[in-house]
């Protein structure tokens, strides 16, 4: 499994230890920046790892931000992006297990390096478990496909 990384200045924070997370997983990883904490605007990152994810370059991705709000908006509004704002590992298992959310977004100012990795973990142990939960995501699809 490829992952890809995007952090703003405000989610630079959280880079290492989720680089750190995946790497103990054995696990492959495409870094699409931010490499410092220099301001720069989290739609630009968003949208590299969005069509990175589209493309087929990586197969799940972890997108951070200040909050992880506004780079999960910003991600959310790509076609075929399932995007979960996590603060925690549960929800982050239950944002691949239920709503095979193929991003995660975590928040640099409310979430610690110890937390993140914790979620990324758990985030990318899960995996989804269909039946009543396919039915649903495709609904989401459908709402997506209708506006």
């Amino acid at each position: 499994m490829r992952i890809g990384i995007g952090a703003d200045h405000g989610g630079f924070i959280l880079k290492k230890p989720v680089i750190e997370a995946i790497e103990e997983m054995n696990l492959e990883y495409k870094d699409y920046g931010t490499c410092s904490e220099e301001s720069c605007d989290y739609p630009d990152i968003a949208l590299k790892v969005t069509s990175a994810l589209k493309d087929k370059e990586i197969d799940k991705a972890v997108l951070l931000c200040g909050t992880g709000i506004g780079i999960c908006i910003a991600a959310n509004k790509v076609k075929g992006i399932r995007c979960a704002h996590v603060t925690d590992a549960f929800s982050a298992q239950m944002s691949a297990e239920h709503n095979d959310a193929n991003i995660i977004s975590m928040g640099g100012r409310i979430t610690s390096p110890e937390d993140a990795k914790e979620i990324v973990k758990a985030y990318l142990s899960a995996q989804f478990a269909g039946g009543r939960h396919q039915r649903r995501v495709d609904k989401i699809k459908q709402i997506e496909n209708n506006n």
